[in-house]
């Protein structure tokens, strides 16, 4: 077929729309516009093309020629397969939805629709970007300018009403629609300009900011401004954009319940969901664009809050940011999803982190820019540079500081923190970084929605997540969660019964009925605890880590369950790949690495995985030891994902509680990176890690060498030098200064009032929060607490002089 029938018969296919889109190059702008706005949007357009294709990047240089390629090929691939239908503008992408509604396939025919203007999106950059093999190549505007026109007059237009999933029509639709825009804008006529922004105006109007509920909370408020300014800098709306900008305000102020940022670091999305490594990585990245784009206009972003945005990137991001990957405990539903990882989903962040510095102080960008060439540089399993999907303006960005020779990499910091309101923590220390995931009457076990994230359900069991400095990158990012076994995630303590995909709903978000669940630190060491009921499930069982400078202590008792069932605690599940077969050492002796092994330890001692850990039972452990290849597929877990079948190794370590368990328990050490003799040595110093009790009423260890006493009271009573007369969470530590540390909490957020009675000399109170109405000193320590619900669980720390 010749060019010019292809172009006839392309032409015919949408009505012959394009004719009147000036394909020619006709430039226009709404007459009304006054000059000098006219010129200012002029530039911000200019500005967002440069956000949108990045800026300062050599197109022959490596990363940016094979992405620029692969750009390329991404977009021919798009435009021979483009046919404009009546339903469509793919074949494989029909948005027309035969009986419109809210339901589950509605929102796949709503997502067609902004799939078609993400590709349109996708035609527009290869077109405008350099080396691209299509650059500036006019088959590719007159596509791009068709089907802009062809998507407004069948589906998104200011006469249509919405189907499917709100999100595709006020947020990914329009934002998309727009993108596609500013790049094409000289080539757009008044009329059809006039038209998009009606459109957008239609699908998000001023009301979407009225009020700060529901779906314009957080991120997605963010990202609904997103809309409207795009929107308003296309069609030179100064009083719109004012009204988006202004509509950002509530983003920034720290929050005390629901959607949101909070003082402690958490952040929440969807009501109860732990969400920084997904929403929260979109908040960053929509107002740091945002910020960029505006700050040299008239409507800069400076709300009087907006400092406490730049705040979250050292007290929010950095704790969940590890080598270069983001946990996975933050990031929900997203970790179902098909091509991404923990590691992928950090690239976009840390290439936004720099793109915030821009506008944060000189002490704030230059320590940003330090963290993010530590994160890169570390990250041997996936390094940013090599993500084939990561865009080109957030490489140019990443690329800047790797080849700022100013900047010197900033290492992992030694570091404890407590996020009180999402129920995680975070441990680091030089070798090695953990985290636990859990769950309350506050914050849901996981979520279930858009058909995401099926068999998630234990995540909030306890999960005990960890990685080395330079080992275990690849545990959660090699095809982890399609092929492990649920039931068996490491740390968590779950009942064998069979649960549903997606138990509890859709967008159920199921929460337990568990209010004691947090923990105290002093920033360096902490005590962590879970009053755990399971999912579903009659399991009962109270869950304590204790945080050190080498090694995690996991205490687990109170485990009682009637579901019928077994009930298991996973002391770890490592993910091996498919061909990875480390040796595993029992007290000393080192057992088979066939797969489909398996064997039970009736009273094992402590345990090795050559490579990964080590792991102390300091009472003797029922351990059993499974070397299995597991197979399934995306599309278990996401019904987006593909249904090719992917086998991985895995070798699991776990005690079996029995069927029906009564007040069973557990303990163990877990020694990440340790070696097999140290583990020994370990193992065979049994006053090294004093175990104080392990009941459901109380859990608490000694380490004398730290001078570290800590104590999870689920009721009131005495452990070791320790008194509580109500429920709270105590860490002593004693310092080689003669001072001391208490730092107290009530993580059920229930204590009225509270006394904890230390069996220590004391001298001196030397400093402590409004929330101790009185102290003691003398023989003991006393320390009596005012109403603490007001406190939510935070940690109250007090000093004190000894002797």
């Amino acid at each position: 077929m010749g060019s010019s029938l292809r172009r006839r018969t392309f032409l015919q296919a949408s009505g012959g729309t394009a004719l009147a889109l000036g394909l020619l190059g006709v430039a226009a702008g709404p007459a009304a516009a006054a000059e000098g706005d006219a010129q200012e949007f002029a530039a911000l357009r200019a500005t967002w093309r440069d956000l949108v294709l990045g800026a300062g990047f050599s197109p022959t240089a490596e990363p940016f020629r094979t992405l620029l390629a692969e750009l390329g090929r991404t977009a021919r691939g798009h435009l021979s397969a483009m046919a404009p239908a009546d339903g469509s503008l793919w074949p494989d992408a029909v948005w027309k939805d035969p009986e419109p509604d809210t339901d589950a396939e509605s929102y796949g025919f709503s997502a067609m629709m902004n799939e078609s203007l993400n590709r349109l999106s996708t035609l527009a950059q290869a077109w405008a970007q350099p080396s691209t093999g299509l650059t500036g190549d006019p088959a590719v505007l007159e596509a791009v300018l068709t089907g802009l026109q062809h998507v407004y007059a069948r589906v998104y237009n200011e006469n249509t009403t919405r189907y499917g999933n709100w999100w595709n029509w006020q947020i990914g639709g329009p934002q998309a629609f727009m993108d596609t825009c500013v790049l094409v804008h000289e080539h757009l006529t008044a009329e059809r300009i006039a038209a998009y922004c009606r459109a957008v105006d239609h699908f998000v109007p001023d009301s979407v900011f009225d009020s700060y509920t529901g779906t314009s909370t957080g991120a997605n408020r963010v990202d609904l401004c997103r809309s409207v300014i795009l929107r308003s800098i296309v069609g030179d709306a100064p009083d719109r954009l004012a009204r988006a900008v202004a509509a950002l305000n509530p983003v920034f102020p720290y929050v005390t319940a629901g959607d949101g940022f909070y003082a402690d670091g958490s952040f929440i999305q969807h009501r109860n969901v732990p969400y920084i490594g997904g929403y929260g990585s979109v908040l960053h990245d929509g107002i740091g664009r945002l910020m960029a784009l505006l700050r040299a206009s008239r409507w800069p972003v400076d709300s009087p809050d907006a400092q406490l945005f730049l705040d979250t990137v050292d007290n929010a991001i950095a704790p969940f940011v590890h080598n270069g990957l983001i946990m996975d405990n933050v990031s929900s539903r997203g970790i179902s999803r098909a091509g991404t990882s923990d590691h992928t989903r950090a690239h976009g962040l840390l290439a936004t982190i720099v793109l915030v510095g821009q506008g944060a102080s000189e002490q704030e960008n230059a320590r940003w820019r330090a963290m993010v060439k530590g994160w890169m540089q570390r990250d041997r399993f996936a390094p940013p540079l090599r993500n084939p999907k990561l865009s080109l303006v957030r490489a140019a960005l990443l690329q800047s500081v790797l080849d700022d020779t100013s900047v010197t990499p900033a290492p992992e910091p030694v570091q404890h923190r407590l996020f009180h309101h999402m129920d995680r923590a975070t441990h680091r220390r030089r070798g090695w970084c953990a985290s636990v995931s859990m769950a309350s009457k506050r914050i849901a076990h996981y979520e279930f929605g858009n058909g995401e994230h099926a068999r998630g359900y234990h995540t909030g069991a306890g999960w005990l997540s960890w990685w080395g400095d330079d080992f275990g990158l690849e545990q959660y990012s090699d095809a982890y969660w399609p092929t492990v076994d649920p039931y068996r995630l490491p740390g968590i303590t779950a009942s064998r019964k069979p649960l549903a995909d997606g138990e509890g709903g859709n967008w159920g978000q199921p929460m337990p009925d568990a209010a004691w669940v947090g923990g105290t630190t002093d920033g360096e060491f902490g005590a962590t605890g879970q009053h755990l009921i399971g999912l579903s499930s009659t399991m009962n069982a109270r869950k304590s880590w204790f945080w050190l400078d080498d090694s995690v202590v996991c205490l687990g008792a109170g485990i009682t369950s009637a579901d019928g069932h077994a009930v298991e605690t996973t002391v770890d599940n490592r993910a091996l790949g498919t061909t990875g077969a480390p040796a595993l050492t029992v007290d000393g002796r080192v057992q088979p690495t066939a797969q489909g092994w398996r064997r039970t330890f009736e009273d094992a001692g402590w345990a090795h995985i050559e490579g990964h850990a080590g792991y102390v039972f300091p009472q003797g452990l029922k351990l059993t030891a499974v070397r299995e290849e597991r197979t399934g597929s995306w599309r278990d877990v996401n019904t987006g994902g593909p249904a090719t079948p992917l086998t991985r190794r895995y070798l699991t370590l776990c005690t079996d509680h029995g069927t029906d368990p009564a007040d069973a328990d557990y303990a163990y050490v877990l020694l990440p990176g340790a070696s097999a003799a140290t583990t020994a040595l370990r193992a065979a110093d049994r006053g090294r890690v004093r175990i104080l009790a392990n009941t459901g009423d109380r859990q608490g260890v000694r380490v004398p060498r730290l001078g570290l006493t800590a104590v999870n009271f689920w009721a009131a009573g005495t452990v070791g030098p320790l008194t509580a007369d109500a429920p709270a969470s105590v860490l002593v530590r004693e310092h080689r200064d003669g001072t001391a540390t208490v730092v107290v909490s009530d993580p059920a957020r229930q204590a009225a009032s509270l006394e904890i009675t230390w069996a220590k000399r004391v001298s001196a109170v030397l400093s402590k929060p409004a929330t101790v109405t009185a102290a003691t000193t003398g023989a003991t320590l006393k320390l009596a607490f005012g109403d603490l619900t007001r406190a939510a669980g935070a940690p109250q720390k007090v000093r004190v002089r000894l002797g």
